[in-house]
């Protein structure tokens, strides 16, 4: 019945329509171009990069970052963050998106270094805004840097447990572990939030191989990898994936732009899918790579000829994959299953 679906209302509309989370996206890559453009006029702060249609353009990993950088350390004002928060639930409930995870190292925000509380603050409202508009519900996920020390990430779970903070659901870790992954310095900081009841993910298989998705696994405790692309250069990695049960949140356009990858063509995403390894699809970075995750699965399902059974499969991995409450995980499966019954 689904197929028949997809035949009749195109592949487009289709992955719109389809009920999913999202689990693998930055806040860093969620700042509206219009509010970048406007505080930068304000502070009269030149892009590093292009703005091309209204938007960033990125083609590497240092304009990447270089942009990152400047836009974030534009954002000094609570209302801003207010505006982040609630136009990232209207973007993705456009995109038929009904949760997100959404990733945030305060690292890269400079005028709330030391001020994580009034960050969190200022996003929970912008949240709670958009959920009262009937826009898609946020979960934030705090980061740690990988070049943060032992002590710092210690600090920040002990605020973590403390604190509570509103919409805090888990602890993540990010950054390029080209020099290393350093997960030895952060196992004492998962484990002691993982005791804590909050969940854990981790980026690995990125700017690591298959064996920083292993690390990530058995050292930080990681529920879910985000990326974790690169296992498939390791056989027994893929297998421990897959007899885990640990899910991959794949961002397939981010992989190409970054050179991750040489082409969607080439991506892994698919063989991953077919060795039993539970994939999501994900945004990343959607500001800056100008895709919505109805993209993403309309560009994956074009690339891949797939058909109705594997989108689906790949939407319900996002939903469970989720650190969505249990109920909103039950009736978000609901509507899934509602929706492939049609």
């Amino acid at each position: 019945m689904s197929d028949r679906l997809l035949e009749e209302v195109g592949i487009g509309e289709y992955v719109r329509m389809l009920p999913k989370a999202e689990v693998h996206v930055h806040l860093e890559g969620c700042i509206p171009a219009a509010l970048a453009g406007r505080v930068a006029r304000e502070h009269g702060a030149a892009s590093p990069v292009p703005i091309v249609e209204g938007r960033p353009e990125i083609t590497s990993l240092k304009g990447l970052l270089d942009y990152l950088d400047w836009s974030c350390a534009l954002i000094d004002r609570r209302e801003h963050l207010e505006e982040i928060a609630y136009e990232s639930a209207k973007r993705m409930h456009d995109s038929g998106i009904l949760y997100a995870d959404v990733i945030f190292n305060p690292s890269h925000w400079p005028h709330w270094r030391g001020r994580v509380g009034e960050m969190t603050r200022g996003l929970a409202l912008g949240a709670a805004a958009a959920e009262r508009d009937g826009y898609t519900p946020i979960g934030l996920c705090l980061s740690l840097k990988r070049q943060q020390s032992r002590a710092e990430a210690n600090e920040i779970v002990d605020w973590l447990l403390e604190a509570r903070p509103e919409r805090v659901v888990a602890l993540s870790i990010d950054g390029n572990e080209a020099a290393g992954s350093h997960n030895e310095r952060f196992a004492e900081a998962f484990a002691r939030a993982a005791a804590g009841g909050l969940r854990r993910c981790a980026h690995a298989g990125e700017s690591s191989g298959a064996d920083g998705v292993r690390e990530a696994i058995e050292m930080l405790g990681a529920e879910r990898i985000d990326h974790g692309v690169r296992s498939i250069e390791d056989p027994s990695v893929v297998a421990e994936l897959v007899e885990r049960g640990v899910p991959l949140d794949i961002c397939p356009t981010s992989n190409v732009v970054l050179g991750v990858v040489p082409s969607l063509s080439a991506h892994p995403v698919e063989r991953l899918r077919r060795a039993g390894v539970r994939v999501s699809l994900n945004t990343d970075d959607p500001v800056l790579y100008g895709i919505d995750l109805a993209g993403e699965y309309e560009e994956v399902a074009a690339t891949f000829r797939l058909g109705a059974d594997a989108l689906s499969e790949m939407a319900r991995v996002s939903i469970e994959a989720s650190f969505a409450t249990e109920e909103l995980k039950a009736a978000i499966s609901r509507r899934l299953d509602d929706f492939l019954a049609r």
